[in-house]
């Protein structure tokens, strides 16, 4: 046997040793996934399992009123736990309270002479869609309509959220005939759309005035989704951080961590996971080669809550053992994350059923009229949207309501799969419409 040989002979088995004494380290986690529901106390207690977006103008206050119902100042995700006291003579809405993700499962009430204890009831977890027009591909109240807000519901019917509460922020600045006179611009506003039955609360989320109407109108409006806990476990992956600190020494350093949201499935620790596509090259003759990231789950994180498991709602950190450098500066972002062997194919050309929105949202000609969205045409540049991907794709072909197009870098995704178009339109990408993948073509992996 050659030196060479021996060596990596040496280096295999020690990374064999390595790998067993990590798997020793980690707790073996019993949990029976067909027992679980969303409002099962031992999930609620750490960890989100209802998602609710505020969508509106950047400068309508969403941040603040989702810090006035989870205490935390957001940069675009916050978690809260809702509560009810238990005392039935308690008043509505102010027997509904919230408080951070971390907050004891039963805290006292707060009302003056109450004396009884608090039942935690939900657990959500906020997202804030971005309200800048240059923000808007990431996402499928002064004088309203913005033209945000026109895109926004525009995505909300593209993904056909039907469970909608309109806060009326700001009422504090307003005189009391003026917000009769604003919400009824609201309600012309969305007459016609699927937030038309939708209940308009008035609230000043700086004073929080009124916040604990809204923790009702959550209680009782939204519906507990349906969650899919046996499936393979899948996570899509929309930050990544490398958590070690300059000058760490090699003995310290800890495995990247990937955020996101997890589809179906109940991840735990221990778990060995792979994320796709991996790490993207290019051969010599140009075409995309894809390695898949394989690895084990150290550590599982909602917010401050060590998790031993977590399950579909709200966001997760997962800890691995993933070189840090590959998950700096949301390097992983797209990527899919999940059991080894259980994930979706790697595409490169997609065949889409398309829809076509009618008119360009957000956008005025000089005579005030929004402009009509073009069909679209071969080799035009579009901007794609698949699950947490945002990439490049070129159109191939266009043959009545299906289009072809090249992925700019592959994707991870598959038939069924919702996927959001936008054009670049003055200096912006606008959405144009949206589509579901029909089938494409398949990158086999290294």
């Amino acid at each position: 046997m050659s030196l060479d040989e021996t060596l990596q002979r040496r280096e295999e088995e020690s990374d064999s040793e390595e790998e067993e004494d990590v798997a020793e380290a980690i707790p073996k986690v019993e949990i029976d996934p067909s027992t679980l529901t969303p409002l099962s106390p031992e999930v609620i207690s750490k960890q989100a399992t209802i998602n609710l977006g505020t969508i509106g103008h950047v400068a309508h206050g969403k941040s603040t009123v989702v810090k006035a119902i989870s205490g935390v100042m957001t940069l675009g995700y916050a978690n809260a736990k809702i509560y009810k006291c238990e005392n039935e003579a308690c008043p509505r809405p102010g027997c509904y309270r919230s408080y951070r993700s971390d907050k004891e499962d039963n805290p006292p009430c707060e009302r003056p002479g109450c004396g009884h204890r608090m039942k935690l009831i939900r657990h959500v977890s906020f997202v804030d869609c971005p309200g800048h027009d240059i923000l808007m591909a990431t996402m499928l109240n002064e004088t309203c309509p913005q033209p945000q807000t026109s895109e926004h519901l525009a995505a909300v019917e593209i993904m056909r959220l039907e469970n909608i509460i309109i806060l009326q922020n700001k009422v504090d600045l307003i005189k009391e005939a003026q917000a009769l006179e604003h919400q009824k611009s609201i309600a012309a506003f969305v007459k016609g759309t699927v937030a038309e039955t939708s209940p308009i609360v008035p609230i000043s989320a700086q004073l929080k005035y009124n916040i604990d109407a809204v923790n009702e109108y959550i209680v009782k409006r939204i519906p507990i989704p349906v969650r899919d806990f046996t499936s393979e476990p899948r996570l899509i992956v929309i930050r990544s951080f490398d958590v070690n600190k300059p000058g760490a020494e090699v003995d310290e350093l800890k495995g990247g961590v990937a955020g996101g949201s997890i589809l179906t499935g109940v991840l735990r620790l221990g778990l060995e996971v792979e994320i796709r596509p991996g790490i993207v090259t290019k051969d010599s003759a140009g075409r995309n080669r894809c390695k898949p990231i394989f690895s084990r789950i150290m550590s599982l994180h909602a917010e401050n809550n060590l998790l031993s498991f977590a399950v579909p709602g709200g966001l997760i950190g997962v800890g691995t053992r993933i070189d840090p450098t590959l998950c700096r500066a949301d390097r992983l972002v797209g990527q899919v994350l999940g059991a080894v062997g259980g994930l979706p194919e790697i595409y490169t050309e997609l065949e889409i059923s398309l829809f076509l929105l009618r008119r360009l949202l957000g956008v005025k000609t000089e005579d005030k009229k929004q402009t009509k969205v073009s069909k679209l045409v071969k080799n035009e540049l579009l901007l794609i949207n698949i699950g947490s991907t945002s990439t490049g794709g070129r159109v191939l072909s266009v043959k009545a309501d299906l289009a072809k197009i090249q992925l700019t870098s592959p994707a991870c995704t598959e038939v069924g799969e919702k996927v959001a178009l936008s054009r670049r339109i003055e200096k912006h990408w606008r959405l144009v419409g949206w589509g579901s993948v029909q089938r494409g073509t398949v990158l086999e992996v290294d």
